[in-house]
């Protein structure tokens, strides 16, 4: 079966107490999410005896029992390397925090339908009325047997390092913390092509991130993979540095591995000659900060809806500007990465996706603007059609490259 992107809807429903008047008649995001965005469709016909006695019961027995005997054919004879689990527990949604599971659902129904539409993936969203670390580590490995992969979203820092890491070890399945490891990738694919504009290698550029979440931890280590020429982050706190007393086990590891200019103060202070400004935390950076930073900077605020610096600030000093934000150029939306990362994946059924299938994630992003390099064109459209079998393509490639594809 696979997921269909329809949108069931019944107009005598209009879900108010007491008859008021349904919410869909004045704003139409209500309208496009009643009954859900997505519903469930066959891909084989049950249109008599004959069908029926193929699709069910007697001669689905026969399937049974040969994977019972084989289980590997389990790939071949079912949806399970096709689909991929969505799991959340509402903790950190979409920029509105902690509204639980089931207020998380509408943005993991979105996300399963960009898995369908951007990378022909069908995904399940599955929100957890559990927050503890090791209650939806046991239920997503209880749950795995149905699915060919899991990508966990919206599960607050830094319980959510300890969740992907623990469900990793338990799995032969990849596990994948989109606001992880989506945003890195675009983020990196992005820089790329910002340094090649620039005339200049990853290496020669200096980094600061706000925010040292799960977005900005990501980024952080997929950086120096890349081999960024140093990258410091800050939190609310200031830069994280080995010398901070305060530190988290997670931000203890990246001192040991970021700042190797040895900065300390506030973000404002390592910004000064910087080449590149990186939010993922939200607040606001003050112009004085951004005109310190060097000639030819780049500046990536990703905050939504309201970017750390605004675009029309950030284009007086730096030559290439993105945000997380559709309505400017230099979109870093995840859409461009985590259904081609998963789709390249399953092809190749890897047993996880490592660090060198999220390198090849973002080179092949990047190599997707190709000779249209510009400073307002630094990252494709999601609605480029060359995106998703790029990256599908690079990851299942670097899946066996690395040993963990299984076909």
């Amino acid at each position: 079966m696979a997921a269909e992107i329809v949108n069931p809807r019944s107009d005598s429903d209009t879900g108010q107490d007491g008859g008021a008047e349904p919410l869909d008649s004045f704003d139409p995001a209500f309208a496009l999410h009643r009954g859900g965005k997505m519903a469930v469709q066959a891909t084989v016909p049950v249109r008599d005896k004959d069908d029926l006695s193929l699709a069910y019961t007697p001669g689905v027995a026969k399937v049974c029992s040969a994977i019972a005997e084989q289980p590997d054919l389990v790939h071949d004879y079912t949806w399970k390397s096709s689909v991929v689990a969505v799991v959340t527990d509402g903790t950190a949604v979409l920029g509105l925090g902690d509204i639980g599971p089931e207020a998380s659902l509408p943005v993991m129904e979105g996300k399963a339908i960009l898995f369908k539409q951007f990378g022909g993936v069908d995904a399940v969203p599955i929100a957890l009325n559990c927050t503890g670390v090791d209650e939806i580590v046991e239920t997503v490995v209880r749950l795995a047997p149905s699915f060919g992969g899991v990508n966990l979203e919206d599960i607050s820092a830094p319980r959510c390092f300890e969740i992907e890491r623990k469900l990793q070890e338990r799995l032969d399945i990849p596990v994948f913390h989109d606001d992880q490891h989506g945003t890195a990738v675009v983020t990196l694919a992005a820089l790329r092509n910002a340094a090649r504009l620039s005339g200049r290698e990853i290496g020669q550029l200096r980094a600061v991130i706000s925010g040292a979440g799960a977005a900005g931890v990501a980024i952080a280590k997929m950086l120096v993979e890349a081999g960024i020429g140093d990258v410091a982050l800050a939190d609310r706190k200031g830069i994280i540095s080995a010398d901070r007393a305060d530190l988290t086990d997670v931000k203890r590891e990246v001192a040991g591995f970021t700042n190797k200019a040895a900065l300390t103060g506030s973000l404002e202070d390592a910004l000064a000659g910087a080449d590149v400004f990186i939010g993922v935390s939200g607040g606001t950076v003050a112009e004085s900060a951004v005109a310190s930073m060097a000639s030819g900077a780049f500046v990536f605020a990703m905050a939504n809806p309201n970017p750390e610096v605004h675009p029309d600030v950030a284009h007086k000093y730096a030559a290439v500007v993105a945000t997380g934000r559709s309505d400017f150029p230099n979109q870093i939306n995840n859409v461009l990465a985590f259904p081609g990362i998963f789709a390249g994946a399953l092809q190749v059924r890897a047993s996880r996706i490592t660090e060198g299938m999220k390198i090849a994630a973002a080179e092949a992003l990047a190599s997707v603007v190709g000779d249209d390099l510009a400073a307002d064109y630094v990252i494709p459209s999601p609605f480029d059609e060359r995106v998703a079998p790029a990256v599908t393509a690079a990851v299942a490639a670097a899946a066996r490259a690395e040993g963990v594809a299984r076909r």
